[in-house]
This record gives structure tokens, C-alpha cells and sequence, in this order.
């Protein structure tokens, strides 16, 4: 395959146009998953895009360029498992690639791996993070198998201070982590079965797929709506969380169609509501049957001060006054979209807003200052 591979219509910059006209404040690039190909012209391996393909051009290095150029954050995704090297000590998944288990050699493919990480930090410009996956290929082990992460997570802190870790390990997050990512769950809920770990003090993170499928799939055109990306979104944010949303691109270096129009849609309400979603908070209840909140803090560290402002967003159809559990003491609320005053009154049960019915689409903001 690798031979055969040649994204001809690969363009660094189309790419990090639509993402930041999306809205994105960062990016993730998978540099390496679990086949053990890697997207970089790394000097460990000859299996890179630059040495094993026809293609030969390093497009992490063009995506680098283009995300300092254009002002994008670049993270970059790390599997921690290889499907294909004779000296990774295979796991519980991977096992049709015909590899000689008695090759399996920890100690050589850890220094490939911190070989391989020391290129990533110190040949593509700032990286804003790593996010490590297939700790988990590992978690049944008879004998719990040691991945050496902090020896890791300190070469990358030594190499880049400001460099995040972030581990998709479905765990409680490890020491030497710097923010914790939830798959295909909003922090807190557990339907896809990867997430029953606890909250932690840690950033959050929900990564989700636009799709069903994380890598590129042409039979896959069951997209989620725009609506429905907004919505999700919205309640990843409502926890305090940042959403990663993937795009599997085509084999030719193009972003599907589907994608983009959904990127743009993301875009087109970011620019008129991302006051109420950018550099906010998680309220201080949880979500509630009609949405979720959203807090624009002041200084105040904790509880709620003068000036700052609430934002609920209304996502699913109510009719009637809504109840908010919040100990945040409005002056005033009214719709964002046409400054309408919404009648309010605080009681001993919390604060209820009558906004008369309300069929959002996808979102119906209510202002609280």
C-alpha cells in the first residue's frame, strides 16, 4: 500500500484554511498510528511517507509551515503500539501481520519511540501537543506491562516545556499528563464504553468522529449533520471541555465534501456566537433538559462577580419556563440573537426564565448578566 500511495492533491495550505475557518484554535495530525507508518520523514524507519512512497514529500513539515504561517496551533497524534515492527512486544490487538513474537525487544522499541518523539519536538517548529493512543493494548496483561510514560512525558517536557501530553489510555489520568481526553463520550458519560473513568482537575477533551470512522472510509457517508456537530459542541463545552473532531481524509490528499461543508457550517456560527463559546467555563451545575451553560469569568476565582456573564444554550425544544440550579445572581437576561428581554425571577429552588416556546436551531442563546 505504501507504495501505491500518492495524495497528489495534498495542499498544506487548503487544509489549514478550512480548519481555521471552521474556527479551530488547533489541529491533530495523526503522525503515526498503529500500522507504524509514519507521516514525517523520520530518520528511524524507512517506512515514512518520504522513503517507502512514490509520493515522497514530508507533509508534516508542510503542515507545520502553513500552521505557523496562518496562526494554528499543531498537536500531533502518537501511537504508542506498532503493528508492524518485529520489536514492539505485541499486545492484545495486531495479531494478523505474521510478526516473530521472540524479536519483541521493549528496550529497543522504546528508544525508537523516544527517537522518533525527539524529531517530532525539535524538527517541525512548536508543537502544542502529543496525544499518545494504544496504551490499552496492554491493559490485559497478566503481569501489568510498564510503558515507561514518564520517562516519555519528561523527554517531551524537556524538549518543548509548553508541549501538552495527552494519553487516550481510558484511564484516570497518569502523573506527568497534562489534560485528559475522553473517546467518542462527553465528559461523564460513558455510551460508547471508553469512558467510565472520573473527571479529573486536568483540561478536558471529548474526541469524536464526524462519521463513524476514524480513518478514511468511502462507503462511510453517515456524516452528522451540522446541527448535530454544533450541538455536540455545545455540550462538550457546557463541561469546560474542548471537542477534537476527526476527519479521515481521501486517499488523493482531499478533504471529503462532506467534511468541508460541515467545517463551514461549524465556522458560520462560531463567527456570530463564539463570544458564548470561546475562552469559557463549565457552569456550575450540569446539563439540564433543555441544554447546557456556558460563563464568561471575570477575575474571580471562585463563585460568580460583577460583569461576568452566563450563557445558556438552549439546544433542545421547551416550552414554559426553565429552571437553572445556578448560584449566579442575574441583573438581567435576554436573547443574544434579538436582545429581547426574557422575564426572570430567583427563588430558594434556583433561577427561572420564562422564554415562552423555543424550537432552537440548532442553539437558542439566553444572555445572563
Amino acid at each position: 500500500m505504501a507504495r501505491a500511495f500518492y495524495p497528489a492533491d495534498f495542499d498544506a495550505a487548503a487544509w489549514v484554511k478550512a480548519f481555521k475557518d471552521a474556527g479551530a484554535k488547533y489541529i491533530c495530525l495523526t503522525s503515526r498510528h498503529h500500522d507504524g507508518f509514519s507521516m514525517w520523514h523520520t530518520q528511524q524507519s524507512d517506512y515514512n511517507i518520504v522513503d517507502a512512497t512514490p509520493f515522497g514529500r514530508d507533509i508534516l513539515k508542510e503542515l507545520s509551515d502553513e500552521c505557523q504561517k496562518q496562526g494554528l496551533r499543531l498537536h500531533l497524534y502518537y501511537s504508542h503500539l506498532d503493528w508492524t515492527r518485529p520489536d514492539y512486544p505485541q499486545g492484545r490487538t495486531g495479531h494478523t501481520t505474521g510478526r516473530d513474537p521472540s524479536q519483541a525487544d521493549w528496550d529497543s522499541y522504546l528508544a525508537f519511540m523516544k527517537n522518533q518523539l525527539t524529531e517530532l519536538l525539535t524538527q517541525y517548529g512548536p508543537i502544542g501537543a502529543i496525544w499518545f493512543d494504544g496504551w490499552w493494548d496492554h491493559d490485559e496483561d497478566s503481569v501489568p506491562f510498564d510503558w515507561h510514560l514518564r520517562e516519555q512525558y519528561d523527554l517531551i517536557h524537556s524538549l518543548q516545556p509548553g508541549c501538552l501530553v495527552i494519553n487516550n489510555h481510558h484511564q484516570s489520568p497518569f502523573p506527568g499528563e497534562d489534560a485528559q481526553t475522553f473517546e467518542r463520550d462527553v465528559p461523564g458519560e460513558n455510551e460508547a464504553g471508553l469512558s467510565g473513568q472520573e473527571i479529573s482537575r486536568l483540561p478536558l477533551e471529548t474526541c469524536q468522529t464526524m462519521n463513524g470512522m476514524w480513518g478514511y472510509k468511502i462507503a462511510d457517508q453517515n456524516y452528522k449533520s451540522t446541527h448535530e456537530l454544533i450541538r455536540l459542541m455545545l455540550r462538550t463545552r457546557g463541561k469546560g471541555a474542548n471537542l477534537l473532531i476527526n476527519i479521515g481524509p481521501q486517499p488523493n490528499g482531499e478533504l471529503p465534501a462532506l467534511a468541508l461543508d460541515r467545517l463551514q457550517g461549524i465556522g458560520e456560527w462560531l463567527r456570530r456566537y463564539g463570544d458564548t463559546f470561546y475562552a469559557t467555563t463549565a457552569a456550575d451545575f450540569d446539563e439540564q433538559p433543555w441544554g447546557v451553560a456556558t460563563v464568561k469569568k471575570g477575575s474571580n476565582k471562585v463563585g460568580f462577580g460583577a460583569g461576568e456573564k452566563m450563557y445558556l444554550h438552549i439546544i433542545n425544544p421547551v416550552s414554559g419556563p426553565i429552571g437553572v440550579p445556578t448560584s449566579f445572581q442575574p441583573t438581567s437576561a435576554h436573547s443574544f440573537d434579538t436582545g429581547e428581554e426574557i422575564p426572570f425571577e430567583t427563588t430558594s429552588m434556583g433561577l427561572f426564565l420564562n422564554p415562552g416556546t423555543i424550537s432552537p436551531s440548532p442553539d437558542y442563546i439566553i444572555i445572563l448578566e
